[in-house]
Formats: structure tokens, sequence, C-alpha cells
């Protein structure tokens, strides 16, 4: 382990291996990413994978639409020998009420004037793209033909080994005991392997991004709540798009391998850390997409898992440099979405460090508007 670095990425997450990866394409040196276990072990490798530019707010549409038109030439732009299997079947959104129809009319709009081609259709238009589907409660949909689904594991080396290439050294199976700051300045990362001298420091380090605030003396206003999916059996291809609604608490979406990927959100779920699995979820998830997707219920489960949501107050992510210790930048509180908008915090991040613009306006993110109370709300949440 080197013993000294220009920046410390606390998290082998996609967010941290993208975050090195745009700080070494820049030009920045000596970047090191610390990963307690393996790359993707977190949230990453635990979420639905899902990937849409359907969001209700300008900013959050303009991160993923950014988002989407890097993953969709990542093989090329990382110069990945593999593949991210980025399937792009779309994302149909359902509406089962007047006021979500009368909310996603105005997302549209916005989605429209900033080249996302989403669309309205009718419950008969929806069936004929998913011919399983039950409308008898839909009222309307939005689909976008750009969302789809990508494989994380693989999406997360396709970052990492590009990030490698360009001299990032990655150290998986280390763990951040400690940080040690003066007069509030970043000094040194503790490790469990060995010290690292810095003067920066990325915490991406997901549903523990809290314990690393804290050792900096940073309190940050996140808690993270365990969230379960599930996977069935492969089966031929029958559902092309994910399909997703807000007031039926579903997304339901079929892999390139066959098999169908799906999560809710749940009730009183812990913020222990646990990431256990339950009866219950399983119980509520199959009631839940077997009467949106009647055919789901001949499927056979072959496992159930659960990651962390890190959650912020208004369920927006925290980006940017902390005002109490200098050289302490956050990349937390994603909520559910770390992994769609990967590619834009990256280089978001990135760009802060550098001392550049933000290639789009995220200042309305940072930790400070907990204090102002200047919250930033999104419609489009599951």
């Amino acid at each position: 382990m080197i013993n000294k670095a220009n920046v410390v990425i606390v998290g082998g997450g996609i967010s941290g291996v993208s975050i090195a990866y745009n700080l070494a394409k820049k030009g920045m040196k000596d970047i090191v990413v610390i990963e307690k276990k393996y790359l993707a072990s977190g949230a990453t490798g635990r979420c639905g994978a899902g990937v849409r530019a359907q969001w209700g707010t300008e900013m959050n549409c303009r991160i993923a639409h950014e988002s989407i038109k890097f993953y969709e030439k990542a093989n090329e732009n990382l110069n990945y020998e593999r593949d991210i299997d980025f399937k792009q079947g779309g994302y149909l959104i359902l509406a089962t009420t007047k006021k979500e129809k009368e909310q996603f009319e105005k997302n549209l709009k916005l989605q429209n004037r900033l080249g996302i081609p989403s669309k309205m259709i009718s419950s008969e238009e929806a069936k004929k793209i998913v011919p399983y589907l039950n409308t008898e409660d839909v009222v309307v949909a939005t689909y976008c033909p750009i969302d789809g689904h990508i494989n994380p594991f693989k999406a997360t080396d396709a970052y990492a080994l590009a990030a490698e290439k360009l001299g990032v050294k990655i150290y998986k199976y280390t763990e951040v005991l400690d940080i040690v700051i003066e007069d509030g300045e970043i000094k040194k990362v503790v490790t469990d392997k060995g010290d690292i001298e810095t003067d920066i420091i990325v915490n991406a380090a997901g549903g523990y991004a809290k314990q690393i605030a804290e050792m900096v003396g940073v309190d940050l206003p996140v808690f993270s709540e365990r969230h379960q999916i599930l996977v069935t059996e492969p089966v031929e291809e029958m559902l092309g798009p994910m399909v997703m609604s807000f007031s039926k608490n579903l997304y339901c979406q079929q892999t390139p391998e066959g098999s169908f990927i799906m999560g809710r959100s749940g009730e009183n779920e812990p913020t222990d850390m646990r990431i256990t699995s339950s009866w219950d979820f399983l119980d509520k998830m199959a009631k839940t997409i077997t009467h949106t997707l009647p055919p789901i219920s001949e499927l056979t489960v072959i496992r159930q898992w659960a990651g962390l949501y890190n959650i912020t107050p208004d369920r927006q992510p925290i980006y940017g440099e902390t005002k109490d210790v200098k050289g302490f930048f956050l990349a937390v509180g994603f909520s559910g979405r770390g992994f769609m908008v990967a590619p834009m915090t990256g280089l978001l991040i990135a760009e802060q460090i550098m001392g550049e613009e933000n290639s789009i306006d995220i200042s309305s993110l940072s930790l400070e508007r907990f204090e102002k109370g200047e919250l930033v709300f999104e419609p489009s949440v599951v």
C-alpha cells in the first residue's frame, strides 16, 4: 500500500470508481480507492440496476439523461473488453390515479423540453407494449425507450479497470478505521493495512457514509434503510421494458439472461444496517407483482436479497465539499438511485475537486441545504 496520495476515495461501489476514473482522466495523479470488501459488494451489487431519465425535476432529468448517454457508449468509453449488458427496453411507468396522471403530464413537459423522448400512452397502448399487463387500475402510463437495465458488477468492473489503467490504486478488503484531521483539514486516512497521508477524501461509502463522516466530526442527516429484491428463474423473453409504479409500489425488469428482478419499498424497514431477507417482503412482493403481471405467478423464485438505501430527508443526494472540514467531499445519500447516476456523479465530483465549473449546477445539493431548510424534493421516487 502506498503511504501518500492526492485523493483517497472511500467506497468501491460504482460511484467511487467512477469518481476515481474521472479524476484520473482529468490528469489527477496518486488516486486511491479503498473498499472494505470486494468491488460492488455494497449497494451497487445489491441494486435493481435500472436506469431511467424519467424524473420530475430538471436537475435530476439532466443528471440521469447524461448518465444514460455515457452508459450507452460505456464499453467504448471505458475500453471494456466485455459488455456491461445495457438492455434499453425502456421504462413503462404506470399511473393509477388522476393526481398521478397530472404529475406525469408535468414531468413529460419537462422531460421533452430537455430532449428526453418520453411520451404519455393510454392503458391500451401500454398493453400493446406489455401484453401480459393487467390494466384494470391503470389510468395512463409513460414510456421512454432509452431507459433500461445494466449489469452492475460489469459496469463497476469496467470503471475500475479503466481507472487502474490510468494509474488509480484500488485496495480491496481494506477497512478505514479513522481519519485524522488537524485545524479543520484532513491529514491522513488510517486503515487496517496502513496509513495514507492525504488532504482530500471523498466519502462514497454508500450505506456506511454516516460512519465515515463521523470520523471527521461531520453529522450527515442520513440513515441507511434495508430494501429488498428478489429474482426468479430465467425464462424466454416476455417483458421488454421495466414496469414501474409509484402508487402501486413496484418495479420489475426481465434481465438479458431471462430472470425477472423486482422490488418494492417496505413499511417499517430496519435502519440498523441489517441486510437480511424477510418473509413479509416475499409475500407482499408476490401479491403486488402478480396482480400487475399475472403470468409471473407461475415462476419460481430463485433467491432474494437486501441492500441499503442511504436516505436523506428530501431523498436527494449530497454532493460537494463540506464547509467545516476542508478537502472532505461527499457523494452520498442517493436514496436508491446511485447506480443510475454514477457516470455524472463521477464527473461532477471530479470537476469540483479539480476546481472546475460543474457541467450541471448541483449547488442546491450541498450539505448546507439542510441547515438553510432549502430541501429539493423529487416527485418521482419509488
